[in-house]
């Protein structure tokens, strides 16, 4: 068990240190506790028992330290919410604690992961199409419905919407930050972060303060797939950032699945690449879950209410033509002349554009369907 007083002090050494400083904290490891360890750069020895090399390095913490006192700094850290668990104490992640590289502490707000639950990593493209907007939220869902923890990085696109659909159905998630845990990246997620704050946490091997940046985002990745039982890649480019992630799945002995997408589609080159390459094909929440736990899937979500059928009670509201157009609305956008040709060949009647187009405005407006320039989606999930 790590007394308070050698966590003020860990504080210390983390922030002093800098983000991305693990193998120096390793060399640091055998010259005593971060207390010892402060009182050697007080006094001078820290400097005279490193390596030359790390001279700039010890200059730095030497720079920092100067008027920093550290009870009262992990003090403040801790009214604002934010704990410290570090790798030797038992409310530290077991997960964690067996994966290569793993992170000497965590500094984390709201609650951890409980150990006895499945846990899922839901991640994808930031810059999603509506059919990986739509597909993330309904494995979010069907996740918090069947008592799935969802872990993901809090980032625009499939992590956030994922993370959303999992919260508003009442589940846990985790978002896994490449920067201080005070720390909102990206803003337009706001939302999201107090959310999690509220109803599940969020963590970072970075202390409070630190920004976002580049360089620190590729390590966060190993927690995340460190956290799971399983990681699901709902959409990827075939060179994205995401398949980091997976490599360090992988690397960690975790099963990986993917969303297959039209191979026209850029956005699921990258999944349809992990499926060619071994990874599980999965394209209901309903077949995860029965791979997760080794039996249907659907029972969980019957037990819970289908997200389905919650869906096919909006359309009772679209009468006439909106419903029409409705059906043949894609997730994928299509131009409007598509559209039009495509509803001719089903219903077998004429439709002039202009009067094609203000029901689609209609349709839009209620917001049922979405507009890219002259194309029109299906807007199945608002999140």
């Amino acid at each position: 068990m790590v007394e308070e007083r050698e966590k003020a002090y860990l504080h210390w050494l983390y922030q002093a240190a800098g983000p991305g400083s693990r193998g120096f904290l390793r060399l640091l490891a055998p010259f005593g506790t971060a207390q010892e360890i402060y009182g050697q750069l007080g006094s001078g020895k820290l400097k005279e028992r490193i390596a030359p090399r790390y001279a700039q390095k010890v200059a730095q913490m030497t720079a920092f330290s100067n008027g920093y006192d550290v009870e009262e700094a992990y003090a403040k850290m801790r009214e604002r919410g934010i704990c410290l668990v570090t790798e030797k104490e038992t409310q530290f992640p077991e997960r964690l604690k067996k994966i290569p590289d793993k992170p000497f502490a965590l500094y984390y707000a709201g609650q951890l992961p409980q150990e006895d639950k499945k846990a899922v990593a839901l991640i994808g493209a930031r810059d999603c199409s509506e059919y990986g907007r739509y597909m993330a939220g309904e494995f979010g869902a069907a996740f918090a419905k069947a008592g799935i923890q969802v872990i993901s990085g809090m980032a625009r696109g499939i992590d956030g919407i994922g993370q959303t659909a999992a919260l508003k159905e009442g589940g846990y998630s985790l978002g896994v930050l490449g920067c201080g845990v005070d720390i909102c990246y990206p803003r337009e997620n706001q939302a999201l972060y107090e959310a999690l704050l509220a109803g599940g946490g969020v963590c970072s091997e970075y202390p409070p303060g630190i920004e976002p940046r580049a360089i620190l985002f590729p390590p966060r990745n190993r927690i995340i797939s460190g956290f799971c039982d399983a990681l699901l890649v709902v959409e990827a480019r075939e060179k994205s950032g995401t398949l980091i992630t997976v490599d360090m799945a992988l690397e960690q002995g975790r099963e990986v699945y993917a969303l297959p997408g039209r191979v026209t589609d850029p956005l699921s080159g990258g999944c349809n690449r992990l499926i060619r390459q071994g990874a599980g094909l999965v394209s209901t929440p309903a077949e995860l879950l029965e791979e997760l736990f080794g039996k249907p899937g659907g029972a969980f979500l019957e037990k819970s209410g289908g997200r389905e059928k919650g869906q096919q009670g909006r359309l009772v509201f679209l009468e006439g033509m909106q419903g029409e157009l409705f059906e043949i609305l894609d997730t994928n956008p299509l131009p409007a002349e598509e559209l039009q040709r495509r509803y001719e060949e089903k219903y077998g009647k004429r439709t002039e554009l202009p009067i094609l187009f203000q029901e689609l405005l209609e349709l839009c407006a209620g917001g049922y369907a979405g507009q890219i320039g002259g194309s029109y989606f299906m807007r199945i999930l608002k999140i």
